[in-house]
């Protein structure tokens, strides 16, 4: 069954949605919500603090007096394409004026603002994207999005070539799409279009390619995609990766970080630089990468001692890169799960109080003390520590 309304979705029903439908003629339709929160609403997987879009027949200018009237907060975060950014006790929703892209190079648009929601639709990426609903949750489906949305094909609207000319970023989205919501099947309309595009998109900014790729790899299931990507050179991938991903997710795996890990082990600082990736999550996947080294040799302890929870990611990183059976990573599992991991209980003032001087002496000696420890399974004594060095 298409759905023809949403039902039962907690923002819709938010007294401060509903007084920002109110103030801007919701109740005549002349505003709409739009998008991902439609989209997400009608299969039932809307995500914690999703972002509300909608869609108005009233020029942005007029958006903001009927919200300032209403005691709405109103914000021209966007006015030259006709999005203004209203406020209510806590609640965001960021308003766009109807309109049509009348000239776009692929990364800029000059928009012309109407009152026509078919063609509104018309200038978005994908059919499932294009999909309004009524304050009161009537659903205006103008493409069929809702149709593609259950039976999960990401379409493009019109011609999937012109789609991506208008903004080379829709390849990417188009994959992320897929993966989320098409079950990494791939409309062949679609594919084939992003193939004929791979090799020019150099235009499209990192930081936008990046933050698709980042939304990607946390997705449940995208093994599949990557390696598709990856033969239509999107992507760079190590001979395995793609086995060896598909058995990271097989296991219950899932986050960038972990998958960055298994994408760049040898490629990290790339991978940064190609996407615009945080130092915060590269030293994430870093060591994430480098505690499934210390597993893959059986160092559990110093895989826990130097990583803490990081180890438990990358317990599952070596095993779907290994391929280990499934008795093996239990086992591991239960080791590292049963270790009582703490802090080196001496440090270089326990050392000096016995008369040892900072430098070389004292890095060896905290060094010897540190895998003492790490061997005892971190139960050793602090004078048992010291006496591996004074006695």
């Amino acid at each position: 069954m298409i759905p023809d309304r949403i039902e039962n979705a907690a923002w819709l029903e938010n007294p401060a949605v509903q007084a920002i439908f109110a103030a801007l003629d919701g109740d005549q339709g002349r505003t709409r919500a739009v998008g991902g929160v439609v989209r997400d609403s009608l299969v039932g997987r809307m995500r914690a603090h999703a972002d509300i879009d909608m869609a108005t027949e009233l020029l942005p200018v007029a958006v903001m007096q009927r919200a300032k009237a209403a005691g709405i907060d109103a914000y021209p975060t966007g006015i030259d394409h006709g999005t203004v950014t209203l406020r209510r006790d806590g609640q965001t929703i960021e308003v766009t004026t109807l309109r049509q892209d009348v000239v776009t190079d692929g990364r800029h648009a000059q928009v012309q603002f109407g009152t026509d929601w078919v063609a509104d639709a018309q200038r978005r990426d994908f059919t499932l994207n294009a999909l309004y609903c009524f304050a009161n949750g009537k659903l205006f489906d103008p493409l069929g999005g809702a149709g593609d949305l259950i039976n999960g094909r990401v379409r493009f609207i019109g011609d999937a070539a012109q789609r991506i000319a208008e903004d080379g970023l829709r390849v990417y989205r188009f994959f992320r799409f897929s993966a989320s919501h098409g079950g990494e099947q791939f409309d062949a309309e679609g594919l084939a279009a992003c193939r004929d595009a791979a090799e020019e998109l150099d235009h499209i900014s990192r930081e936008r390619v990046g933050a698709e790729m980042l939304r990607m790899l946390d997705l449940p299931r995208i093994a599949t995609t990557l390696g598709v990507m990856d033969r239509l050179g999107l992507l760079r991938l190590a001979p395995g990766a793609v086995m060896a991903l598909a058995r990271y997710e097989a296991l219950g795996g899932q986050g960038a970080a972990a998958r960055l890990a298994m994408l760049g082990r040898d490629g990290l600082e790339k991978r940064q630089a190609d996407w615009r990736l945080s130092k915060a999550l590269v030293a994430h996947a870093e060591h994430i990468a480098e505690a499934a080294t210390l597993l893959r040799r059986g160092d559990i302890g110093w895989a826990a001692y130097r990583f803490g929870e990081d180890a438990v990611e990358g317990l599952a990183v070596a095993a779907a890169e290994e391929n280990w059976p499934r008795e093996q990573l239990a086992e591991l599992a239960r080791d590292l799960g049963r270790l009582p991991v703490a802090p080196l209980p001496v440090g270089g003032a326990d050392l000096e109080a016995r008369g040892m001087r900072p430098g070389p002496d004292m890095g060896a000696a905290l060094a010897i003390m540190e895998r003492a420890w790490v061997e005892s399974e971190f139960s050793a004594s602090k004078d048992a520590l010291l006496e591996r060095i004074f006695h």
